[in-house]
């Protein structure tokens, strides 16, 4: 479940508290007062059989006994009563329930969970603090604090955490739409909240204090979803965390635990941050709409020193100081005076200790103009000289004035007495203010990660550079050979065998069982030669000297196989040799050593790594962590991340590194992981890269049987290749019908383009020439786990180019029991039958999620699809409240005929 009764929890008409009390200092005491005098406008029940009355309230004996049935049951008794408190609250009708209490056991909180279950009851807890919706008058809840009404939602893992946030927030004025303590999440959890808080208009912002994650695909889903919609921003505790053991390859000693977490809140566009005050300094900043586009600032000021300090934060923070473009520098030399000597103005831009308000203003419009900076940081220390509170307002004019431009504007007074009306003014004029430079600073970048999330949610991928056809049988058969074997590691050749089956190049190698066969084998690749000992007992082959490089003949390679063979005895004894492999050596005297791995996470399945690669890769420790699945933009954003990707763009001489190549191979790790979940580790080390490509010198595969069988170990579903299929139209037209990918934006622009104005109105209920970005973005960019797209692909007779003739959508509620359609099929492909091929496809794929329902709303003059669902089994209702739409619904395993 998801959502299904949340709204009994948030919005409840009657509540009932089991286990109220008198006693001072009890929960239920606590509880009781709370619930009494938080303005709630419903009834309140208190449930005790041995109290007459609680809060001057009279109490009822039992459940049975309420005079009405509750919508929310708040339970703060005993641990061995809670699972039939939730049986008799199921009895009568109740659909969700707090549970206080703590001490739980695993079969008691089973049993409540068993109880709850056939009566579709959500549970929120047991060991919760409970919930707060001080918009409603509802604080049911055992915190000490009554917060204030608000448009920010907190959601909590720890009560504490949760009752200390309340406390922070309130001494400062900040509300909350919603306050709710998880507990031990036996039920409701952060999945099924960020579901729920992503569509309820009165939350502006979702704040998470995060310890750990359950059901990481459900959290995915909901988090994607609900960061599209609003700011997402997140505390997760336990960086510094070091319990995680070192797993026996390079990759899975580098994928610690909270590296893991910062690449899924990265995929899922959640902003991460630190400390309380930064979580509600972003809040706010994000809050106020403000747009960002860069990561460059101009900095305003009237105290050199502070804007020294705010530089070297923006650097630090990987910001940039933006340049001043000339018509600037020719605006401010008109309104602030040239320069001596006739120098430019420099950013941070100084104006001088009595710096005016007028002074303020020009220079701060001139920065508004100019192109050449992201946003502008106006920063002002106390001067005996000017009157802070007119600066402030003769700042907030200047933007006022600027509105139509959207230029960002962050504000930072400094001081304490003397900053308070200013804040006051700008906090009032919603201009996001911060008490230091470096606060400012840091919620600037703030903007800057968020920004760059949001694209990498919105943004088109390119095409992959290369149309691969992956080797699946090669893998398979390898895979298969090995775990018949019992084996966990698949010698280096076999390696190599699966990278080349998925199209990564690899350097020749061959095995050799003796000394003399290794001497064969460098006859005949030729030129260097790096020999290796091949045993599956052995991991690390240089760490018993089982690597020589740099051999320049046949004979060299014997001897120092037959060298070799003495040393791994000595320092491997235990170890069966199986013989050697024998390869070419890479002569690439620019390539760069990368590495490219994967490791299984036991709570999000397998992560990607990238970084330096080499001997040393544990101490550099350059990396940057990404969940599969991967497309080219997703490559090179994880690329980017690195400290080495500066270096792949070239410098002086050196010539940059084919990055394509390279994000190519991520892709091709990602789909190899992606298709056969019996590989539990793999790194690639080192990969060469250089300005002609990548090649694989070295790879290790650990395979094993899978937890999670296929696709359901990927915290982010896969392309579901299973659904692609041929069809054919009445015209005897023959299309590829396949799963919506992101890079088919540009297939849906053409789509839309080659409509009648006509059909595009009955589609989109309004006169459309062209979809936005944003729009297309969000058709292609879609969650497989709650939305399909199928369309429909074919050569252009024109161009022979691939285009689309057709697409239908479901888009699922977070429950999976009711989808809502849409389809769209070409103006000039009417009548061929196509729309309803694509409408029982679709039908056919609800029907496997297990979707109860499908509807649509249609235009009462679109008499075409009014037919076609009439052919389908939809039945037919009139829109009350939009005269001329009409819904059609249709109950999957036996529609109703119209």
């Amino acid at each position: 479940m998801t959502v299904r009764n949340l709204d009994k929890l948030f919005k409840p008409a009657s509540i009932a508290l089991i286990g109220a009390s008198r006693k001072p200092g009890t929960v239920g005491a606590v509880v009781a007062r709370n619930l009494f005098q938080a303005g709630f406008d419903g009834p309140v029940m208190p449930v005790n059989p041995t109290e007459r009355a609680v809060e001057g309230v009279l109490t009822y004996k039992t459940v049975d006994s309420l005079p009405i049935t509750p919508d929310l049951g708040v339970i703060c008794t005993a641990p061995d009563t809670v699972a039939a408190t939730i049986d008799a609250l199921g009895k009568r009708g109740t659909k969700a329930a707090i549970v206080m209490t703590k001490g739980m056991t695993a079969d008691q909180t089973q049993a409540m969970l068993d109880t709850a279950k056939p009566y579709l009851m959500r549970v929120l807890g047991p060991n919760s603090l409970g919930a707060m919706v001080p918009g409603r008058g509802m604080n049911a809840s055992f915190a000490p604090v009554a917060p204030r009404k608000g448009d920010v939602a907190l959601v909590a893992q720890s009560s504490m955490v949760l009752t200390s946030v309340a406390d922070w927030a309130t001494s400062r004025g900040i509300g909350f739409s919603h306050l709710v303590s998880l507990g031990d999440r036996g039920d409701v959890d952060f999945g099924d909240l960020l579901d729920y808080l992503a569509s309820d208009v009165t939350v502006r912002a979702i704040l998470l204090y995060i310890e750990s994650i359950t059901h990481a695909r459900k959290f995915m889903s909901a988090a994607r979803t609900a960061s599209r919609q609003k700011p997402v921003i997140v505390i997760k505790a336990g960086r510094s965390d070091e319990a995680q053991e070192a797993a026996a390859s390079h990759t899975g000693a580098l994928a610690v635990s909270d590296a893991v977490y910062d690449a899924v809140f990265r995929r899922a566009g959640v902003l991460r941050v630190n400390d309380l005050a930064e979580l509600f300094d972003a809040a706010g900043t994000l809050g106020t709409g403000v747009p960002i586009t860069g990561d460059r600032l101009a900095i305003l000021t009237n105290g050199g020193g502070m804007g020294v300090m705010a530089t070297d934060k923006l650097i630090q923070a990987g910001g940039r100081l933006a340049a001043l473009a000339p018509e600037t520098q020719e605006a401010l030399a008109g309104s602030l005076g040239t320069q001596p000597g006739g120098a430019p103005f420099r950013n941070p831009l100084r104006i001088g200790a009595d710096a005016t308000p007028k002074r303020y203003a020009e220079a701060l419009n001139a920065l508004m103009q100019d192109n050449a900076n992201d946003a502008v940081l106006v920063l002002h220390c106390p001067s005996a000289l000017t009157d802070s509170e007119a600066i402030a307002r003769a700042v907030a004019e200047t933007v006022q004035a600027n509105k139509a431009r959207r230029h960002p504007v962050l504000t930072s007074w400094i001081g304490d007495q003397s900053a308070v009306e200013a804040r006051k003014l700008f906090a009032d004029s919603r201009i996001p203010t911060y008490n230091g430079p470096s606060d400012a600073v840091r919620a600037f970048m703030h903007l800057v990660r968020y920004r760059r999330s949001q694209e990498l949610l919105m943004e088109t991928p390119p095409s992959v550079a290369e149309d691969f056809q992956p080797d699946e049988i090669a893998v398979k058969k390898v895979i298969s050979r090995a775990m018949a074997e019992k084996r966990e590691w698949l010698s280096e050749y076999e390696a190599k065998r699966v990278l080349a089956a998925y199209g990564i190049p690899v350097v020749d190698t061959r095995v050799a069982q003796t000394p003399e066969e290794a001497a064969a084998a460098a006859r005949v690749i030729g030129g260097p030669i790096a020999l290796k000992i091949l045993s599956h007992d052995i991991t690390h082959k240089s760490d018993v000297g089982g690597v020589a490089l740099g051999l320049t003949s046949p004979e060299d390679v014997k001897a120092e196989a037959e060298a070799m063979l003495a040393r791994v005895a000595e320092l491997a004894p235990e170890a069966r040799i199986e013989g050697f492999t024998v390869q070419e050596m890479a002569v690439r005297p620019d390539a760069y050593e990368l590495i490219v791995g994967m490791t299984e996470n036991e709570m999000f399945g397998p992560v990607l790594l990238f970084g330096e690669g080499g001997i040393g890769v544990e101490v550099v420790e350059d990396y940057a962590l990404a969940l599969p699945p991967l497309n080219m933009k997703l490559a090179a954003e994880q690329m980017s991340r690195t400290r080495i990707h500066r270096q792949l763009q070239g410098f002086r001489s050196r010539a940059a590194v084919d990055l394509d190549a390279v994000a190519l191979t991520l892709n091709k790790v990602s789909q190899l992981v992606v298709d056969f979940p019996e590989i539990a580790e793999l790194d690639i080390n080192p990969l060469l890269a250089d300005a002609d490509g990548v090649m694989a010198l070295d790879a290790r595969i650990k395979v094993g049987v899978p937890a999670l069988a296929g696709a359901a170990r990927l915290a982010i579903r896969p392309y579901p290749k299973s659904l692609e299929d041929r069809i054919t139209i009445k015209d005897g037209r023959q299309f590829l019908v396949r799963p919506i990918l992101p890079e088919d934006e540009p297939l849906v622009h053409h789509l839309v383009e080659n409509q009648t104005a006509e059909d595009l109105r009955l589609r989109f209920f309004a006169p459309l020439k062209r979809l936005s970005h944003q729009a297309a973005a969000r058709l292609t960019q879609i969650d497989y786990d709650r939305e399909m797209g199928l369309i429909a692909v074919g050569p252009d007779p024109q161009t022979g180019d691939t285009i689309m003739y057709g697409v239908v959508r479901i888009t699922a509620d977070p429950d999976n029991r009711r989808a809502e359609y849409a389809v769209m099929v070409r103006s000039d492909m009417k009548g061929q039958g196509l729309g309803y091929i694509l409408m029982n496809k679709i039908l056919d794929y609800a029907r496997s999620r297990g979707i109860k329902e499908v509807y649509g709303e249609v235009l009462r003059e679109n008499t075409n699809m009014l037919n076609m669902c009439r052919a389908l089994g939809f039945v037919r209702k009139e829109n009350l409240d939009e005269p001329g739409v009409v819904e059609v619904r249709i109950e999957l395993g036996g529609g109703l005929a119209v």
